[in-house]
């Protein structure tokens, strides 16, 4: 079966902090808001959930499942939990395609919740500790942050695609100002109001409904870049201040047929053309989108010069820097409104918060053609090629 596949919403909560404003929520209590502002607007149940999530100890069975119960799907909704780190929010909304594409389904709702906040420290004495002191293991970093084969966290994968690929402290300082510049401009403009589901929060017995993001930093400056110590690495150049945040939040969409889509008389926003995925070595995770969205392009029939936008997650700037360096992309492209080293990077979220703000991007500039991608821990990347119908 072959049909066309379309996204008919897409949304995000705003991006909070670590242990910031939506520390007290579960990444499925973000995912919920999204998700039942999603079913009140279309007024259309999905045939499946499908949410990306990484770090899930101690959240609970199938976080998934409790954002689609929560948000008010039927209890016959089938709801699953998945797991590619950065990747996983995208990586659901290709694993939502191919169900359509298959004909398993007609409508899909898909995307990635996280909160970094809610990640427990925890440590195993199942088998019991005679002796002396047990460490607590951080489970955010064991299981988010920290290359599984290298056992060094990302930040040092990021020095290494410095190195390899002779980026400069200045260039990455500078990079990541001008993300902030980006995204100041964009909330000024007020770019990001059709995409973000305000979030309700008690604090100190007071309701408060969170409509922007937390982590922004709209006093940003180069001087104050400069004056960062390297976080990973000495007489390295990755600092704090180029590099993406922890951080809590969610983006969901609905993916449906071309042919329910007309059937259920919804406008559809755009289409699906391509996905791809790549692996490499894990230390160079950072530059997997390189190939990866050579593939999605390849896929799609498109050079790349008649791509009108991109949404490249920041992890950090030299891996960003990189991937334009190589791909030969116009910087003016790329992450328009700022990308994660502003907004933030709640890692599941991540890869569907990046394509609910390129999908927004493009109908508000009205662009024909946009590709979504981002690296992913272990060496690994995703993308995915859309455009307006």
């Amino acid at each position: 079966m072959d049909c066309e596949v379309v996204i008919v919403s897409a949304h995000r909560t705003p991006i909070g902090n670590l242990n910031g404003v939506f520390s007290q929520l579960k990444a499925s209590d973000l995912g919920a808001t999204v998700l039942k502002h999603i079913l009140d607007s279309t007024k259309i149940i999905p045939d499946e959930v499908i949410i990306g999530q990484a770090l899930t100890a101690g959240q609970g069975q199938n976080p998934a499942r409790q954002t689609s119960i929560n948000a008010g799907c039927p209890d016959t909704v089938p709801a699953s939990t998945i797991n590619m780190l950065c990747g996983s929010g995208l990586k659901a909304c290709v694993l939502g395609y191919q169900a359509i594409k298959c004909g398993d389904a007609s409508v899909v709702v898909c995307g990635g919740q996280e909160s970094m906040s809610q990640a427990p420290h925890c440590l195993h004495i199942r088998n019991g500790h005679k002796l002396n002191d047990v460490t607590m293991q951080d489970t955010m970093m064991n299981d988010g942050l920290v290359d599984a084969f290298n056992k060094c966290p990302m930040g040092n994968t990021a020095e290494h695609v410095a190195t390899t690929f002779a980026i400069s402290r200045e260039d990455q300082d500078k990079f990541a100002l001008n993300s902030q510049l980006k995204y100041q401009t964009a909330f000024a403009s007020h770019a990001f109001v059709n995409e973000i589901v305000p979030v309700k929060v008690v604090e100190k017995r007071e309701e408060k409904l969170i409509t922007k993001d937390e982590f922004p930093r709209a006093n940003t400056s180069l001087p104050a870049l400069e004056k960062l110590k390297p976080c990973f690495v000495n007489g390295g150049t990755v600092t704090a201040g180029n590099s993406s945040g922890i951080n809590d939040g969610a983006a969901l969409l609905m993916l449906a047929s071309l042919d329910e889509v007309k059937k259920q008389n919804l406008k559809p926003l755009v289409r699906i053309v391509s996905w791809a995925q790549h692996g490499n070595e894990p230390m160079l995770m950072g530059v997997a989108p390189i190939q990866c969205i050579r593939k999605a392009a390849d896929k799609a029939k498109w050079n790349l010069n008649q791509v009108d936008l991109f949404e490249i997650n920041e992890a950090f700037s030299s891996q960003s820097i990189a991937i334009l360096r190589e791909l030969g992309l116009d910087s003016d492209k790329v992450n328009v409104n700022g990308g994660s080293l502003a907004l933030g990077h709640p890692i599941g979220c991540s890869g569907a918060r990046i394509l609910v703000t390129l999908i927004h991007s493009m109908i508000r500039m009205n662009k024909k053609r946009g590709i979504a991608a981002l690296c992913v821990g272990g060496g690994m990347s995703v993308a995915m090629c859309i455009e307006q119908l």
